[in-house]
């Protein structure tokens, strides 16, 4: 039993670098959605569209508007993350961003983000795509350059599920409710500041 108190003890001493978990979902998510917030804004026009159609697209009401306010969110929210600063209020409308993503784009494909073709979240669509893999690898194997093509990688096929975009989301939600961490954070220097 002592030993397991010497250990507990041990382990309650990291807790002087607890503001790297933080710190680290922070630096993680930024370039997350600065990338996803540049992809819309560099095609607005087709961000906007493609917000609209009902027939290839998302189908939602007040395309215009939501894709200001997805691309707005996106783009702001990285740099608050960045800079930790209003991380558990930029938090909020991040997380929506990923349950309309999560409900609108990747619901349909199921949980994987990479297609896979046994285990638990298989689906007829992703083991259909990882038939199709192996069809593309054996062709390249045979009439292309595969270890050139693979030196730098594997190839895969995206099943765009909902994997990335829980995943965000519960990341999200970690800093929501324990903020954007100690010393290197904006959000720590200012309330340290008015706490004075």
């Amino acid at each position: 039993m002592n030993y397991l108190i010497k250990a507990q003890e041990l382990l309650n001493k990291t807790r002087v670098v607890d503001f790297l978990g933080p710190l680290a979902l922070r630096l993680y998510l930024f370039p997350v959605f600065w990338m996803a917030g540049n992809n819309k804004l560099g095609s607005m026009e087709s961000t906007i569209e493609w917000f609209g159609n009902p027939e290839w697209g998302l189908g939602l009401p007040l395309p215009a508007l939501l894709a200001w306010l997805a691309t707005l969110t996106e783009l702001v929210g990285s740099l608050a993350l960045l800079f930790g600063l209003g991380v558990r209020w930029f938090s909020i409308p991040l997380m929506f961003t990923m349950v309309v993503a999560a409900a609108s784009v990747h619901w349909q494909h199921g949980w994987l983000a990479i297609a896979e073709g046994s285990g638990l979240f298989a689906t007829e669509r992703t083991i259909a795509a990882s038939e199709r893999l192996q069809a593309a690898k054996g062709l390249l194997q045979e009439y292309g350059n595969y270890d050139w093509l693979t030196e730098k990688g594997n190839f895969v096929i995206l099943n765009n599920g909902i994997e990335f975009a829980a995943t965000y989301f519960i990341m999200l939600l970690v800093l929501l409710f324990i903020g954007s961490g100690r010393y290197v954070s904006a959000d720590y220097w200012i309330a340290n500041y008015f706490k004075k």
